[in-house]
């Protein structure tokens, strides 16, 4: 019978206490200096104590005993435990941060990561609606109604308009939206702060929520949030997953989630005639590779509708 698989927590206090401190000082590191999310800190954490849990059990006591050879080791076992291409490739990159930190800072003589070599992670297309499908999904929340039905409504029509991430979407504050300009100011990923425009639906749906909707939620714990719960408090990214979803299979449309709708969003405007550039500071990409994805969205779609239409496909 195989061992249960142990927790993050107990491969980290069963650590030695060089190694312990190291992954203590990394997070503090992640999350004080480079301001990444807590989300992105936990998952950074959870590789650094896989990969140092291995290499403890090949005989390491301290970082400065890493070396390429345990690196390579704990990706193969990985892979022999199933690991796909992608998550491989995630936890390559953070052994790669990881051992270029450790060197800045001492811990290491040389960046061992750097010779690290990684499986090339296979990016599956992000499945989007139709601009015809998005409509149906805008429409079907109704223009009236209860309280609740004029967040549901504001919450989709913001997540198609704007294209903005679901956490992006709940940390918004009354004062991140500016209905003069028809603009948002949004707070993303590494605090990052962009402005993003919406149109006469969006605003529309935010006149009616900030008029007759919020105010029938708002209790002592709604502050300045743009978006309540049904108790008043912000609201939840998993409560913007289920109305998302709710409301499509409701209206008889595919399975979409708030990051499709992102997807949905940035496809529609490219195939409007946007260009990357202003996609990708639309949807506060780092990097213009990660935009492109939705140029390939688009050929397929083009490519799928040549192969039903053309007589010589």
């Amino acid at each position: 019978m195989s061992q249960p698989r142990r927790s993050t927590r107990a491969r980290h206090e069963a650590l030695t206490p060089a190694l312990r401190e190291s992954v203590d000082d990394f997070a503090q590191h992640l999350a004080s200096v480079e301001n990444r999310s807590t989300h992105t800190v936990r998952a950074y954490v959870a590789d650094l104590v896989s990969l140092l849990d291995h290499a403890a059990r090949m005989g390491c006591s301290s970082p400065r005993d890493l070396d390429i050879t345990v690196l390579r080791s704990w990706l193969a076992k990985l892979r022999t435990l199933g690991a796909a291409r992608a998550s491989l490739a995630r936890r390559a990159a953070s052994a790669r941060t990881f051992t270029g930190w450790a060197h800045r800072a001492g811990l290491l003589d040389t960046d061992v990561g750097a010779q690290l070599a990684s499986p090339r992670a296979h990016r599956e297309l992000p499945a989007v609606l139709r601009a015809d499908q998005a409509g149906e999904l805008m429409g079907s929340t109704g223009e009236g109604g209860t309280a609740v039905s004029h967040r549901d409504r504001v919450v989709l029509e913001l997540l198609y308009a704007t294209g903005i991430r679901v956490s992006e979407l709940c940390g918004l504050d009354l004062g991140d939206v500016d209905p003069a300009r028809r603009v948002i100011r949004v707070l993303g990923k590494g605090a990052k702060e962009r402005t993003v425009p919406y149109g006469l639906p969006a605003q529309r749906a935010l006149d009616d929520w900030l008029r007759i909707g919020r105010p029938r939620l708002a209790g002592r714990d709604s502050g300045e949030s743009l978006l309540l719960g049904v108790r008043g408090g912000r609201l939840q990214p998993t409560v913007v997953r289920r109305i998302v979803a709710d409301y499509a299979r409701a209206a008889g449309l595919p399975r979409i989630s708030p990051h499709g709708l992102r997807h949905s969003a940035a496809t529609h405007l490219l195939e409007g005639g946007a260009d990357l550039r202003t996609v990708q500071e639309l949807l506060g990409h780092a990097a213009l590779s990660s935009t492109q994805i939705y140029t390939h969205v688009s050929t397929e779609r083009l490519r799928a509708a040549y192969r039903q239409a053309h007589p010589r496909a």
